[in-house]
């Protein structure tokens, strides 16, 4: 059956077309000549046509090619241009060179823009119509525009003025139909279908025209569109019968044949379709069908590897089934073995396993096995092995130990551990061949110290780390790297920050240097977090750069990234970015599921607390804290779980519920003294109004003997301080212990202490003796909102405007601020313009004298807000060491 055209209604009702106003959009802005090229269905047609009636039709002149020959060609177009009311005369068509000369007078008169629409422009060939086409393409007055709507590139020079910014292409990708617009399509010939139903057919057509058209009809002949929708395919009768006559029935015997011979293929290269096929010139065909937009999809910029229209692979497929059943296993074999040959072991077992060569899709999956697992595709392992029959796979001992390794790394860990304990049996080892056990063993070594790590054992993850990393096996690409990785984040979460980070380092370093970037995510996601307790600035590049590094792969739901996206979080919250940190939690709430790495969970809804903390909703912020807790006991480490269980105390307190903040502080301290903790009975210690237990809770975390995380922690415990010797009346102690929080403050960059225990009236009376008074002003106007400074009487400064008045007083000058600022000139001095406008002053030397007065900056000889004491660059922000 030969299908219809591409504007053709495939029945009643489904000739509807949808106004597609972003490529409307297109043609309207276009350049002066525009090419539509697509193949057969793809919507070129009644895409001009829909374009022209939506309020153009009487500047339009449409014609469609019906042959290469010249007098029938010009004749259509002149009495085209004449019905668009161009000045065009009355003359023969029989010499097509003279008919351009007559247009090319004729036209200079146009008075405004009027588009020559040539529609199945590929039908003109390459001859004289052609040249002359392009002869009159060049010299055409400007207001006259062309667009051509053809199944392949048109060799008119086309190449000269799309250098020159005078050719707009529309492509096959840019026709094919969004969801939304499929959606319409189909309900105009009155299918309507569930989401899931409308994704179906939408992923199956790829959102082509006619294949959307033709499921319309396949559906609504059903009776059943809904129940329908499974069973449509490139074999369905109409689908298969257009496919054959407009895409195949156009192409050469060389290129159907190669086309038949890979179609059982995801996708296919020149040489494994050379071999396939027993021919050469494989790639040059490929690429030509994909030039052409033949439902041949480029899968990379070098246009190498390619994959076929899922409607022409089903035909395609039933084609070589019919044709060549005898050849298929043949294929699926020489395929394979290719595959395994070049480095696609994924590729290659599927084949195998198509091909029922059960003995060869296991050896290519036991060689390449620990390779894939480093590689991340711990989730493909696990669909092949899913894929061998059960005897087979039950008669394999090999295989019995492969899925026994894939279990531990999916499901449970209790069945994971089982499965390995079951598989790691002398008698199974030894029936194996012997130059075949290390490998297994090797296998079963990485999975011990998987599962450690799902358990949250950090002794026992270590330990196996350790045991790998002395074994031979250590040298082995990439084996290193995991367990150096693996290593440093037991250690991380037992709180070794330092040998941690060593570690990660180390480990993603070499996976870098081995070609590992799944192995590298890892390194820098736990790296990141190992960095935190050092320098909240070099965490958050590591972060960032984790974060870029699973986007490129699409690995940002792996708990590498979602660690990344939790650290990067927690840090934009101790900054008080918390737009930044909610966009952040998203992307980490996507990645999280039960059998993640269980601090996962706890920073997750650690930080999410936090958010809700400084926005002084206690009750959410308490509910966020205790569903951390509930994944605290996978931790096995109370000095880890410390942080969280804090702010859970401190919201308890300030929610005003001082016998459950009491006893949730001695339960969380009867087992570890930690500074994160005395912090939090200090909190509450004020709410009660005990000033002198606030300052006792305190004093082992200023004296160094209770540590804390990180400096954001030593903030807020010398904020409480000062907090508490304000309220005994010591203003000495108070304003010492304020000028160390702000000092700590202006270093780490973290103001989320200010924002959760606002103290503007000590902020306010400290402004004038502190070396800190810009970041005072910030404070004020910023973390405690509405507040503003008595002695100021200047307009509100922004905290931009901040930034860049705390580098006046230095010799630095506007292009110097705008590279340390990571901004352009431009702005810094648009700043400096507003500064001088809010402080009535007029020059440099006068706005610095201005700020000094009102306490934005410090005296002279005491230090810049922001700069290190000799005055000159700012300090990098950072958190000392623990």
């Amino acid at each position: 059956m030969t299908g219809p055209r591409d504007d053709t209604p495939v029945a009643d009702g489904a000739s509807g077309t949808v106004a597609r106003r972003r490529l409307f959009a297109r043609l309207d802005g276009a350049a002066r000549v525009t090419q539509v090229v697509a193949p057969a269905g793809g919507g070129k047609t009644v895409l001009l046509r829909s374009w022209a009636l939506d309020g153009l039709d009487d500047r339009i002149a449409q014609v469609r090619v019906t042959g290469p020959d010249p007098e029938p060609f010009w004749s259509a177009v002149l009495r085209a241009l004449r019905a668009a009311g161009a000045p065009v005369r009355e003359a023969s068509a029989a010499d097509g060179w003279a008919v351009v000369d007559g247009l090319l007078a004729d036209l200079g008169a146009l008075t405004g823009p009027l588009w020559l629409v040539i529609d199945d422009a590929h039908a003109l060939g390459s001859g004289d119509t052609l040249r002359q086409l392009e002869s009159l393409v060049i010299a055409a007055p400007p207001d006259l525009r062309f667009v051509f709507a053809s199944r392949e590139e048109l060799r008119l020079g086309l190449h000269r003025m799309r250098l020159e910014g005078e050719l707009t292409d529309i492509r096959a990708a840019d026709l094919r139909f969004t969801l939304d617009e499929a959606g319409a399509l189909l309900q105009k010939a009155g299918i309507v279908l569930s989401e899931q139903g409308l994704a179906t057919v939408h992923d199956r057509t790829e959102g082509w025209a006619a294949g959307l058209r033709l499921a319309a009809y396949s559906l609504a002949a059903s009776g059943d569109p809904e129940g329908a929708v499974a069973g449509f395919s490139g074999i369905e009768r109409t689908v298969a019968g257009y496919l054959r006559a407009e895409v195949l029935g156009g192409l050469s015997e060389r290129a159907s044949e190669l086309l038949v011979r890979t179609s059982m293929l995801d996708r296919v290269c020149g040489p494994l379709a050379d071999l396939l096929t027993g021919d050469v010139g494989g790639e040059r065909i490929l690429q030509e069908l994909a030039e052409c937009d033949v439902f041949v999809v480029p899968l990379d910029r070098q246009r190498t590897w390619f994959r076929y229209h899922r409607l022409l692979t089903d035909l395609l497929r039933l084609e070589l089934r019919q044709n060549h059943p005898e050849r298929l296993a043949e294929l699926q074999r020489t395929a394979a073995t290719w595959y395994a040959e070049h480095g696609y072991p994924i590729e290659a077992v599927r084949q195998a396993q198509d091909a029922q060569d059960w003995k060869l899709s296991a050896r290519v999956l036991s060689d390449h096995f620990l390779e894939l697992i480093l590689d991340g595709h711990a989730a493909a392992v696990h669909e092949l092995l899913g894929r061998f029959p059960a005897g087979v796979l039950a008669a394999d001992t090999e295989l019995v130990l492969l899925q026994a390794a894939a279990d531990s790394l999916r499901g449970s860990v209790e069945q994971g551990s089982g499965s390995v304990a079951r598989a790691a049996q002398a008698q199974r080892v030894a029936a194996l061949p012997e130059e075949r056990r290390a490998g297994i063993q090797t296998c079963l070594a990485v999975m011990r110290m998987s599962l450690a790590q799902r358990r949250g054992d950090g002794p026992a993850t270590a330990a196996e780390a350790e045991r790998l990393l002395d074994s031979p096996e250590a040298a082995l690409p990439g084996l290193r790297a995991l367990a150096l990785i693996t290593l440093g984040a037991a250690e991380l979460w037992d709180m070794g920050a330092d040998a941690a980070e060593r570690h990660l380092d180390e480990g993603a370093a070499l996976a870098h240097r081995n070609g590992r970037p799944w192995l590298e995510l890892f390194g820098l996601g736990y790296g990141a977090w190992a960095t935190s307790f050092r320098s909240f600035a070099a965490a958050a590049e590591k972060a960032e750069l984790a974060i870029q590094l699973a986007s490129e792969h699409g690995w940002s739901e792996e708990p590498a990234a979602v660690a990344a996206y939790n650290l990067l979080a927690m840090i934009r919250v101790w900054q008080l970015r918390l737009d930044e940190a909610a966009a952040l939690l998203q992307h980490a709430e996507r990645g999280l599921h039960p059998a993640a790495d269980p601090t996962s969970a706890v920073i997750f809804h650690q930080t999410r607390g936090m958010v809700e903390l400084v926005n002084t909703r206690y009750a959410e912020a308490l509910t966020a804290f205790h569903a951390a807790d509930r994944n605290t006991g996978r931790l096995g480490n109370q000095e880890a779980a410390a942080p969280m269980r804090a702010h859970a105390i401190v919201a308890t307190a300030l929610l005003g519920d001082h016998d459950r903040a009491e006893a949730d502080y001695l339960r969380a301290s009867a087992s570890v003294d930690r500074g994160e903790l005395r912090n939090a009975l200090a909190v509450l210690r004020l709410e009660q109004g005990d000033f002198h237990g606030a300052s006792a809770a305190l004093a082992p975390v200023l004296a160094g003997t209770a540590p804390v995380t990180n400096d954001s922690w030593l903030i807020q415990a010398n904020l409480l301080e000062a907090i508490a010797m304000d309220g005994l009346g010591d203003q000495t102690l108070c304003g010492q212990a304020l000028e160390r929080a702000l000092e700590l403050a202006e270093r780490a960059g973290t103001v989320f202490a200010f924002k959760v225990h606002p103290a503007p009236t000590l902020l306010r009376r400290h402004a004038r003796r502190t070396a800190h008074a810009g970041l005072v002003y910030q404070l004020l106007n910023t973390v405690d909102d509405g507040l503003r400074r008595e002695a100021d009487p200047t307009e509100a400064l922004t905290s931009t405007e901040l930034r860049v008045l705390r580098f006046l007083p230095t010799n630095m000058s506007a292009p110097e601020i705008a590279e340390e600022l990571l901004v352009s000139v431009n702005t810094v001095r648009t700043h400096m313009r507003h500064l001088y406008d809010k402080l009535d002053v007029h020059r440099r030397t006068e706005a610095v004298v201005r700020a000094r007065t009102l306490g934005l900056l410090a005296p002279p000889g005491v230090g810049g807000p922001g700069t290190g004491r000799d005055g000159g660059r700012p300090e990098h922000f950072g958190v000392r060491p623990r």
